[in-house]
């Protein structure tokens, strides 16, 4: 009985292990307060952000959304949690009052999500609408810049704020796709040096709230690979994004109206002659001269036969998962605390200029979400609304969900 006693008492005196915040399957929602209005004079609006009209009402009518909370729509969706990415430009902008007053802002938003059962995942989404705010002249410069203990200090505040919300509603990542090239070891240390101090700065004012770390070069594997967890703590997660290839998730040409799309996934259901025959049809049915069809496609086909060279299928995007695996499992790191932050797929627009068929882009949607679970990796898939085709709700007509994605989500 003695040894009883004791082994219970010592059960009841243990602190409980600690974990992140509990993930599963996300949404990003980025044009709600990713986007501040300006003034006049180029400046941001005060207060900061826009309010949920503004938002919905931006890209289309608001007697196109259904009546009711949009947060709740989400949720009812499957959603467990909304990654809210937010402009931290308004934060650098101010100081004293002034931040206190966006971050209060900031906090009512978050406060709507938990509101409606979903938990919060807030990424601060650097932009370039104010120019001073914009990556290159804050994230991308080195550790030791002034811009740089700026930002970190006001990721402090944000910390600040987020923990009073208590540990098992929220989270709190403070970069996205930081770019710091080179990678493949081939880097100067900066961004390790960058992510080590924002941790600091974070842990010193809120100690269990759940952080998610990312790596530079875009946030993508490769990047995450060359991090060194030095920092790390049982609250953390560490994110990748997962685009790859390129060529066909974004699929948009770099010109206006120009024509780029058409490519399948996996590369083995389509070939370079059929997808060319698919974009001469598509232009000649806009009306596009012979001439401009030829100089299209004579910039085209170079990247169209590099994807089909290539050979892109779910081979490929498993070595990409690969990689951040035994990255996790050199370090310790248990990989249910990655982070799939983002992933996405444009789909194919209804004059064919950009994006992919339905059939190719819920196949690659569907392969992502299933590696990711497969190894109990939460996820977040882009995004919940926009005009760009890349999002859960159609992007034209009623504000109606997009059910043969949410299917290829496993919602």
């Amino acid at each position: 009985m003695r040894f009883v006693v004791l082994a219970l008492l010592t059960l009841f005196a243990a602190p409980a292990a600690a974990a992140p915040l509990e993930l599963h399957r996300g949404v990003n929602v980025h044009e709600w307060l990713n986007w501040s209005p300006l003034a006049a004079d180029g400046s941001y609006r005060w207060p900061p952000y826009q309010s949920t009209d503004e938002w919905l009402g931006r890209y289309r009518p608001l007697t196109d959304w259904p009546a009711g909370d949009p947060f709740d729509r989400i949720r009812s969706l499957g959603f467990d949690f909304v990654r809210l990415t937010v402009d931290p430009g308004p934060l650098l902008a101010s100081e004293g009052e002034r931040r206190s007053e966006a971050l209060a802002v900031l906090a009512d938003g978050v406060r709507r999500l938990t509101k409606s059962g979903l938990k919060v995942v807030l990424n601060l989404h650097i932009v370039s609408q104010v120019p001073a705010y914009g990556g290159e002249a804050v994230i991308e410069q080195p550790a030791g810049s002034v811009s740089i203990a700026h930002y970190v200090q006001m990721t402090a505040d944000v910390a600040s704020m987020l923990a009073a919300f208590g540990a098992g509603t929220v989270a709190f990542e403070p970069f996205n796709e930081p770019q710091h090239y080179p990678c493949e070891g081939r880097g100067d240390g900066q961004w390790q040096r960058i992510m080590a101090q924002t941790m600091t700065a974070i842990r010193a004012v809120a100690d269990e709230l759940t952080v998610i770390a990312t790596g530079a070069c875009g946030g993508d594997v490769i990047g995450l690979a060359d991090l060194r967890p030095t920092f790390d703590d049982p609250n953390l997660y560490y994110s990748f994004h997962m685009y790859d290839p390129h060529l066909f998730t974004h699929q948009r040409s770099a010109e206006e109206g120009g024509f780029a799309s058409g490519l399948p996934w996996p590369a083995s259901a389509g070939s370079p002659g059929a997808v060319i025959e698919m974009l001469r049809a598509r232009m000649a049915a806009a009306g596009i001269d012979e001439a401009e069809q030829v100089r299209t496609l004579l910039a085209l086909k170079p990247h169209i036969a590099q994807y089909f060279a290539e050979g892109w299928e779910a081979r490929q995007m498993a070595e990409g998962f690969e990689l951040v695996l035994a990255w996790a499992r050199s370090n310790d790191i248990p990989t249910n605390r990655l982070f799939m932050g983002e992933f996405g797929v444009l789909a194919m627009s209804d004059d064919g200029r950009m994006g992919a068929f339905d059939a190719d882009r819920l196949r690659y949607l569907g392969a992502a979400r299933s590696l990711a679970e497969a190894h109990g990796i939460p996820w977040a898939v882009w995004e919940y609304a926009n005009p760009w085709g890349m999002s859960v709700i159609f992007p034209t007509g009623p504000a109606l969900p997009d059910t043969a994605m949410l299917g290829a989500l496993g919602l």
